[in-house]
């Protein structure tokens, strides 16, 4: 579209203050007759652009006027550039923030292409599988939730079959680095037929979570997404999550660690970990919170005498358990 041309023209009149009709053509991948033609559109819009023939002559912004297009402050620009830096964002994306570099004034510019270097997205585990969805399957859900239309989807949630169902997109959100999906079904609130993560409370009926590396199809239908009313996705998530994170809280487990175990611990549990001061036998208080208090010993099983589970009683049950089915499999005799 001409338009469109015309202003990428404008933009890298700004960039390099002075350009010949040649370096325009390469830039914009036209002939360059044509970029002689925009040239002149622009001159005769008014725009203050001028030429100047002979040997250094070119084309030029009266003296060195720009255009700002965007309005943006040098934090809202370093901010941007930041999350949506090249090396992390699609081709689509990193198209549209190299035409973003051409309409900023120069003493932005510089700031903005150091952000967008500052951070690299590396979208597998340490053991290099990926930790969220297929660009394929995240693009056409995407797709979907602006367009507004219903998607069938295929999930595979662990311990259950696959199974498709159709949903209503209504948002993604990305939780500790972990895409979810935020749906509506035709599910009513405390219902659960093992379609999603989570059927929120109360004035959320209907709506559940999708893991994005669980979902196994996407295809989008013709159907307009039905929304709740006055639904916020911020809102809903909070509502979502709630119930999950109050799970993995259910139970606590008290004991006694070894200082040295410490850093293992809080990479096994995070902010569910509490170590408390130095005991008499130089060991640390700990409270770690889980779903259940044998989920939390299996959890620990792996630090051996490092560790010693107080209470509550099924957890140092648990533990016995698992020792003696460690000693059967791998003890001498």
């Amino acid at each position: 579209m001409r338009a469109d041309r015309l202003v990428a023209t404008l933009l890298f009149l700004q960039t390099r203050g002075r350009v010949t009709a040649r370096e325009v053509a390469a830039e914009l991948e036209v002939s360059e007759r044509t970029a002689r033609r925009d040239l002149e559109a622009l001159a005769a819009a008014g725009i203050p652009v001028y030429s100047q023939h002979g040997r250094g002559g070119g084309w030029s912004l009266v003296g060195g006027a720009r255009t700002d297009l965007t309005g943006l402050t040098a934090a809202e620009i370093r901010a941007m550039f930041l999350v949506a830096g090249p090396s992390a964002a699609s081709p689509e994306l990193r198209t549209a923030l190299r035409k973003l570099v051409r309409a900023l004034p120069a003493t932005l510019r510089s700031d903005a292409e150091a952000a967008s270097k500052a951070g690299v997205t590396d979208g597998t585990d340490w053991s290099r599988l990926p930790v969220t969805a297929g660009t394929p399957l995240l693009d056409a859900l995407q797709g979907a939730v602006v367009d507004g239309l219903r998607i069938r989807l295929g999930y595979a949630r662990p311990g259950s079959p696959p199974g498709t169902r159709t949903v209503d997109p209504l948002g993604l959100v990305t939780k500790a680095g972990v895409p979810y999906l935020v749906a509506g079904t035709d599910l009513v609130a405390g219902t659960d037929t093992g379609g999603g993560e989570a059927v929120a409370g109360s004035g959320h009926a209907g709506l559940r979570i999708f893991r994005l590396d669980r979902i196994t199809s996407v295809e989008v239908t013709a159907d307009p997404v039905v929304r709740p009313e006055g639904f916020d996705l911020a809102t809903a998530w909070r509502a979502l999550a709630a119930p999950m994170e109050e799970r993995m809280r259910g139970a606590t487990v008290r004991g006694r660690a070894e200082p040295t175990a410490g850093r293992v611990l809080g990479v096994l549990f995070g902010g569910r970990l509490r170590l408390g001061g130095e005991r008499a036998d130089g060991w640390l208080e700990m409270e770690i919170d889980g779903p259940s208090p044998e989920v939390v010993a299996a959890q620990l099983a792996g630090l051996g005498a490092r560790v010693e589970v107080l209470e509550p009683p099924e957890a140092r049950e648990r533990l016995a358990r698992l020792a003696a089915e460690l000693a059967g499999l791998y003890g001498e005799g």
